[in-house]
């Protein structure tokens, strides 16, 4: 069932929002602080929703399919999913000219509202790159703190460092396992 906020509209991701996301996820100019992760070709993308499909086949939430509600277009995706039974992520990516309206706070605050309703026992984290600044300020934003500062394992910018907030303390396994 579609979740609308003040501005936007969410939507359970379906295989025909590939073409739409592909167009976010192979822009360059949305991928300045991880260009590495940036889709090539549309199969990654296709992949990416099988993904978002799937987490929302076992947990009943996942990653959105942001839309604008006047025209429904696409401008982006994100949400919280559950990772492999230890926490929710919270992660979120919007086409660049969606970027800097407050779109991923709103849906964050969403998100991490539905997570707690949906699995309370399971801490909420984000991720991030410390050069990511805006994320880090929206993972705060809704109620996240910092719990860690790290060398980014497997990052092809040697020198790139990982950020771990969460809404409460985590075990030693819960941040070996967010690290991986």
């Amino acid at each position: 069932m579609p979740t609308k906020t003040q501005r936007l509209f969410l939507d359970r991701p379906r295989c025909e929002d590939a073409d739409g996301l592909h167009q976010i996820c192979s822009d360059p100019r949305v991928w300045s602080h991880f260009p590495s992760l940036r889709h090539g070709d549309i199969e990654q993308t296709q992949v990416m929703v099988s993904r978002f499909i799937s987490a929302w086949d076992r947990a009943e939430l996942g990653p959105w399919v942001v839309k604008n509600p006047s025209d429904q277009s696409i401008i982006g995706y994100g949400g919280c999913s559950i990772k492999d039974d230890i926490f929710w992520n919270l992660g979120y990516r919007f086409a660049f000219d969606a970027q800097g309206q407050g779109f991923a706070t709103e849906l964050s605050r969403e998100a991490v509202r539905q997570a707690k309703l949906s699995r309370p026992e399971l801490p909420l984290v984000a991720y991030l790159l410390e050069h990511n600044v805006a994320s880090a300020r929206v993972a705060e934003k809704v109620g996240l703190t910092l719990l860690h500062r790290g060398i980014d394992a497997g990052n092809p910018d040697s020198k790139a460092i990982r950020l771990v907030y969460a809404d409460r303390a985590l075990t030693e396994e819960q941040l070996a396992h967010i690290m991986l």
